[in-house]
């Protein structure tokens, strides 16, 4: 079934999704996703977003912000952040969530604060430095991804956006990998995947970096490697994710009514 990229990356993101959740996901493709799961598969999903908007369904198409009203009209409470990030998502009560990247390593390692200019990056130079380029910080993500049982990273699968190291970490993943996260204490466990815009990947168990688990119908092996800042390990079973169903299409654009995540 023809769907485009952005399409095939919430359908993917969406998958990771199990009914009966309580799930905390921002605007965009990651609310397409979260929403798409609940009209699919998974009607007892419980959604809220940072902002402390929960219980809700989207009203007449995708919200623009976390306090739409198109997100805020039927919601079950309205509270705050303080509520959703303070409380439900610090005390390890909420199961999954999604969060995206402007940059991400091979353990799972978030950088949505700036990027450095080699060899200046904080953690080579051992003192912050001034970024060549500043993000708009980390917003509720390093909170959800410190305290969610587990979360979903989505990112645009471009070899600049896939580095070895990130050049800082604005919501940790697997740190340096193995026990590292463990040893840190966090209430959440991490990362579970990462579902890009060609492929899926997952952590290994023991060494916690990220290895190829799928590619799409439009991807294959090789292009995702390619765009990848790290030699990216690749699973023994490596297979293509299943191609989109027109039932899972219809409900996703059920969903995007305006149509405005249908990109290429």
């Amino acid at each position: 079934m023809e769907c485009t990229r952005q399409e095939m990356m919430a359908i993917a993101t969406g998958r990771e999704f199990s009914n009966g959740e309580l799930a905390i996901f921002g605007v965009g493709l990651s609310m397409l996703a979260g929403y798409w799961a609940q009209k699919n598969h998974a009607p007892d999903l419980v959604a809220f977003t940072e902002g402390g908007v929960f219980g809700s369904s989207p009203v007449g198409g995708l919200p623009w912000g976390i306090e739409d009203t198109r997100i805020s009209a039927n919601a079950t409470s309205f509270t705050n952040a303080i509520d959703a990030l303070g409380c439900l998502v610090a005390s390890g009560r909420v199961d999954n969530a999604v969060i995206g990247a402007a940059q991400i390593d091979k353990f799972g390692n978030v950088n949505t604060t700036g990027i450095w200019e080699e060899g200046t990056q904080p953690w080579k130079a051992g003192r912050y430095t001034l970024p060549k380029v500043r993000l708009n910080g980390s917003g509720g993500a390093n909170e959800i991804a410190c305290g969610a049982k587990k979360f979903i990273l989505m990112v645009t699968h471009e070899k600049k956006r896939f580095a070895d190291r990130v050049d800082y970490i604005s919501s940790p993943g697997y740190l340096s990998g193995g026990d590292s996260r463990a040893k840190m204490g966090f209430v959440g466990g991490g990362p579970c995947c990462v579902v890009t815009t060609l492929g899926i990947l997952r952590p290994d168990p023991v060494t916690k970096e990220f290895y190829l688990d799928a590619y799409y119908p439009f991807s294959s092996v090789e292009e995702i490697k390619e765009n990848t800042g790290w030699d990216l390990k690749v699973s023994a079973n490596v297979k293509m994710a299943p191609e989109p169903t027109a039932k899972e299409l219809a409900n996703l654009r059920a969903i995007d009514t305006t149509g405005s995540l249908r990109k290429g």
